[in-house]
C-alpha cells in the first residue's frame, strides 16, 4: 500500500511538517509555492582583469545541502555572494525558483546570509537581535513573538532571550544569527564560513546543530567553507572549485573515493593522499607501475592505459598494510590519536603518511613493509592530472 499524501497549503520553510507514517515513509506536496532551486548558468565575474569564476554553471537543488569547497581564493565566497546579490556579475545569470534575481535586489531575493562574523546587535538583546529584520517589516508584535519563540526552540536559545551578545559563548552568539535568518523564512540559507572564529570543540557542536536544523527544516542550504571536514560531515553534496571553476561535485563519499583528478585527491581527505610517480607496464592482462626505486606494485587487469604511460599513483593513509613484505617504509614520526595511529616516514623517497588501528610498536628510525590494496589504488595520468 503506497504512503499517504500529505498535502500543504500555504507552506513556510521553517515551518516544515515532521509527518512519520506506520511505513517510515513521508511525501509533503507543496501547493502553490514556489520551488526554492539555486540555479548559476555561465555565471562569470572579473575584478578589472582578474577573472575569479569562469563561465560557471551550478545546479542546488531544492532542499538540499551543499557546500562550496575551496582553498582560498578559489572564488567560492564571490559565488555565493552573487548568489546573494551583495557582488554585481559580469556575465550570465542567476535563478532562485524560476526567477532571474539577475536585478533583484538582496532583500528581495527571499534568502538569508549567515556570515563569519557574526554582526550582532551589541546594545540589544538576543531577542530583539532576532526580531529586527522583522520589526523593519512593520510585522504584529504577536507574529514576531511567534516566529522569534519557535526559532530560539529549534537552536535552545529559549532561556538566552534576555541576555546581551556580550553575556553568550561564541556558539551562542552564531546561533542567534542563524536565529536571526530562520525568522525570515527564507527560501535559501547562505552560510560563508560561518565557524571559523569558533575553536575545535565548538566547531564540531555547530556542525552537527547546523545540519540538525538543515535536515528538520529542509531549506535550501548553501554553505562555503574551506576546511574539508565539514564539508565531508554536512553536506549532500560538494562542490570543489579552484581557480573560479568547478573541479568535482557529488556527494561526500563519491568525491573521497573517486576524485577527479590529483587536486581533488590532494584536497579532499586527513592526512592527505599519498603520490608516487610511475610508469606503466603491461604484459598480458598484468598490469604494473614502475617506482622511480626500481620498485612495482600490481595494479588492476582492469585499468584501461597505455603500455609505457607516465602515471601518478595515489594511496590513502588508510588504504597500506603493515607487514612483512612490499616498500620499505623509514619511520620519522609516530602520532597516536586513541582510535588510530597515524605513522609519518619515507617510501621510495617521498613523505608517507600510514594510518593503522594496530597498537603497533614503531619507533623512529624502524624500517618496516607497506604495501597498498590494490583495489584503492588511484591512478591520474601525469599529465593532465585527470584520472584514469
Amino acid at each position: 500500500m503506497a504512503a499517504p499524501v500529505l498535502q500543504l497549503n500555504n507552506f513556510e520553510n521553517v515551518m516544515r511538517v515532521e509527518y512519520f507514517y506506520p511505513s517510515a515513509q513521508r511525501r509533503i506536496i507543496r501547493m502553490g509555492e514556489t520551488v526554492a532551486e539555486v540555479k548559476v548558468e555561465k555565471i562569470s565575474k572579473a575584478f578589472g582583469n582578474v577573472e575569479v569564476i569562469k563561465d560557471l554553471d551550478l545546479e542546488v537543488e531544492d532542499g538540499s545541502f551543499v557546500v562550496l569547497l575551496g582553498p582560498s581564493g578559489c572564488g567560492k565566497s564571490t559565488l555565493l555572494r552573487m548568489i546573494a546579490g551583495l557582488e554585481t556579475i559580469s556575465d550570465g545569470d542567476v535563478f532562485i525558483g524560476n526567477k532571474n534575481v539577475n536585478n533583484v535586489h538582496p532583500k528581495d531575493r527571499n534568502i538569508a546570509m549567515v556570515f563569519q562574523n557574526y554582526a550582532l546587535y551589541a546594545h540589544m538583546s538576543v531577542f530583539e537581535n532576532m526580531a529586527f529584520s522583522l520589526r523593519l517589516r512593520k510585522m504584529p508584535q504577536t507574529e514576531i513573538n511567534e516566529k522569534v519563540n519557535h526559532a530560539a526552540s529549534i537552536l535552545n536559545l529559549t532561556e538566552y532571550l534576555d541576555r546581551f551578545p556580550r553575556q553568550l559563548s561564541g556558539g551562542q552568539r552564531q546561533r542567534v544569527a542563524m536565529g536571526r535568518a530562520i525568522v525570515r523564512d527564507p527560501a535559501v540559507f547562505l552560510f560563508d564560513e560561518p565557524l571559523s572564529n569558533l575553536d575545535a570543540k565548538l566547531r564540531v557542536q555547530m556542525r552537527t546543530e547546523i545540519r540538525d536544523l538543515h535536515l528538520r527544516l529542509r531549506t535550501t542550504t548553501v554553505y562555503v567553507t574551506h576546511d574539508q571536514i565539514e564539508a565531508m560531515t554536512m553536506a549532500d553534496r560538494i562542490v570543489i572549485m579552484q581557480h573560479g571553476v568547478i573541479e568535482q561535485q557529488g556527494s561526500p563519499l563519491e568525491v573521497y573515493d573517486r576524485p577527479a583528478n590529483l587536486f581533488v585527491a590532494e584536497f579532499i581527505g586527513s592526512p592527505a593522499m599519498n603520490f608516487f610517480d610511475g610508469k606503466i607496464s603491461k604484459s598480458g592482462s598484468k598490469i604494473t607501475a614502475n617506482l622511480s626505486n626500481g620498485e612495482k606494485l600490481s595494479l588492476s587487469s582492469k585499468l584501461d592505459v597505455k603500455n609505457g604511460a607516465k602515471v601518478v599513483l595515489g594511496v590513502r593513509p588508510e588504504h597500506f598494510e603493515i607487514g612483512k613484505s612490499g616498500l620499505p617504509f623509514e619511520i620519522k614520526q609516530t602520532e597516536p590519536t586513541g582510535p588510530e595511529i597515524y605513522v609519518f616516514g619515507k617510501v621510495v623517497d617521498n613523505d608517507v603518511c600510514v594510518v593503522t588501528k594496530a597498537r603497533v610498536d614503531l619507533k623512529r628510525g624502524d624500517t618496516v613493509y607497506v604495501s597498498p590494496k590494490e583495489k584503492h589504488v588511484h591512478i591520474f595520468d601525469k599529465a593532465t592530472g585527470k584520472r584514469l
